[in-house]
């Protein structure tokens, strides 16, 4: 028998009673999963972001200084000692000591690796529902993984084109989506045009999230400003590293090896022999170290623009807060530091990126977070933000507590490494059996720990030894503790902490 049916004019009554409780019975409604930008600039120094504290005379980034007062600005990052593994890290989760059969193949920069043995995590993206693009430099093999990591991609395959792999700027021999063309106009401009379309919804599906990994050439040498900058900060007052040239007591002997600067006739510093395989076009010209400087804060301005145009399009297309922003570089890049004009060196001069990470409405605005964490803690991370599990064991560590809330204590060092050209199982093949071997471009190799205060490098190459660091006195790295007895403690606590990175990491070695 059907219970008696109700009055009409109470209907609207019992909803109005039950409505409360219906709400509070629904499940909540899952956001969207977000999408992820990586803007990756190439050899940049934090001294060239006018948000770092450090920041040179006359830097000026207001576009990626508006990126930090909406998000969390890290003391920096270390992703890669140079292009290639940087990169090799940031598509693995790895450090190179765990990617194998990545290598060095034929005429600079040709590179080769087996994607059965090195798969490159966007295709887990892929497999997941994501949109998946990557827009500029490539250094990690010849093969781009076009059509099975990427379903858009303009890629500057330098690996694949030896003979163009100088064109920072201009004249680029671009594939795009497996169709090359060669291009013209400044190429910071372009991949910021071609990126800002992307968002904006072309070579896409609109109904799923995306990964724009964007990797601007810029500010690589032979770091050529855009015409419209060049000689606008001819003016900047410059200061002159107080290492850059030697003597350098209780320094490694390999610095005298990479010395690059030169002490001209008449008192000025000019540009030496760097090292870099392509763009090194200071010594060519008898640059002087003012106008160095000068020329790298004017290329770094179409390199802000282009941030701001890339934003203005998550903005413009109602995406920027369901969009995880990361704003970091390849490496860094010393510019007199040491003596050095390259990177390489485990010194923060040469190695330490930027870092900033912004996604208004779920993370901090306008926060400073003093630890610093490393490539592969960004591609956990990402994956953590996407909800995606790995798909195979990953060195980083996920950061989220620390974009939550960017003040809090980290228990861990961070980690980082130099193994040359060397990858896989090869670095410990070298440092157990040939350690001294262990050297590239003079520079040997190394692992690192750091916290927040200390750092301890330790050379792998045999007869090089160690150097520590009080981070919080001497953030330049001028004075090497690691011979003074009170240093001990600090040294043996961060040797522990390398080896258990290595074991963690099943680097195959250790240290003694």
């Amino acid at each position: 028998m059907f219970p008696p049916r109700l009055p009409r004019f109470l209907l609207p009554v019992l909803a109005s009673l039950l409505a409360p409780a219906l709400l509070q019975a629904a499940p909540p409604v899952k956001p969207a999963r977000p999408n992820i930008l990586v803007l990756f600039a190439d050899d940049q120094s934090y001294k060239t972001l006018s948000c770092y504290p450090e920041a040179l005379p006359g830097v000026k980034t207001p576009h990626i200084d508006s990126l930090a007062a909406t998000g969390v600005r890290f003391h920096g990052a270390f992703l890669g000692a140079w292009c290639m593994p940087s990169r090799a890290a940031m598509l693995t989760g790895r450090w190179p000591h765990g990617v194998e059969s990545m290598r060095m193949a034929g005429k600079y920069p040709a590179s080769t690796y087996d994607p059965q043995q090195c798969p490159f995590w966007p295709r887990t993206f892929r497999d997941h529902g994501y949109t998946t693009a990557q827009i500029g430099k490539w250094h990690t093999g010849i093969d781009a993984g076009t059509g099975r990591d990427w379903d858009w991609q303009i890629v500057w395959n330098r690996p694949l084109h030896p003979e163009n792999a100088g064109h920072y700027y201009d004249q680029q021999l671009l594939s795009f989506n497996g169709e090359e063309r060669m291009t013209t106009g400044y190429s910071t401009d372009n991949y910021s045009q071609w990126a800002a379309e992307f968002i904006k919804g072309a070579h896409r599906d609109p109904a799923k999230p995306w990964y724009l990994w964007l990797c601007y050439g810029a500010i690589h040498g032979p770091t050529t400003p855009a015409p419209r900058h060049k000689g606008t900060h001819k003016n900047d007052e410059v200061r002159v590293p107080a290492d850059i040239l030697p003597p350098r007591e209780g320094k490694p002997d390999y610095l005298n090896q990479t010395q690059a600067w030169t002490l001209g006739s008449n008192g000025e510093i000019l540009a030496g022999k760097s090292g870099e395989t392509f763009g090194d076009e200071s010594t060519k010209k008898k640059s002087t170290y003012q106008d160095y400087i000068h020329q790298v804060n004017e290329c770094v301005e179409a390199l802000d623009e282009g941030v701001g145009r890339v934003m203005t399009a998550l903005k413009e297309s109602g995406q920027l807060e369901n969009t995880l922003v990361i704003y970091t570089a390849d490496q860094g890049f010393s510019m007199g530091e040491h003596g050095f004009r390259t990177k390489l060196a485990p010194y923060d001069a040469n190695y330490r990126s930027p870092l900033i990470v912004s996604m208004p409405g779920t993370l901090p605005q306008g926060a400073n977070c003093a630890q610093c964490v490393t490539s592969p803690d960004l591609v956990v991370t990402m994956h953590e933000f996407a909800g995606i599990q790995p798909a195979w064991p990953m060195h980083g560590r996920d950061i989220t507590p620390l974009l939550k809330e960017p003040s809090s204590a980290w228990p861990h060092v961070t980690f980082y490494e130099f193994s040359g050209e060397h990858f896989g199982r090869n670095v410990a093949q070298m440092v157990n059996a040939t350690p001294a071997d262990a050297a590239y471009h003079h520079v040997p190799w190394y692992v690192v720990a750091r916290d927040e205060r200390w750092k301890l490098i330790h050379y792998l190459q045999k007869g090089q030894g160690e150097e520590l660091y009080d981070l919080r006195n001497d953030p330049e790295e001028l004075t090497n503790l690691a011979s003074q007895p009170a240093s001990q403690p600090v040294i043996e606590r961060l040797r522990t902490a390398l080896n258990a990175e290595l074991q963690r990491t099943d680097a195959g070695f250790s240290i003694p």
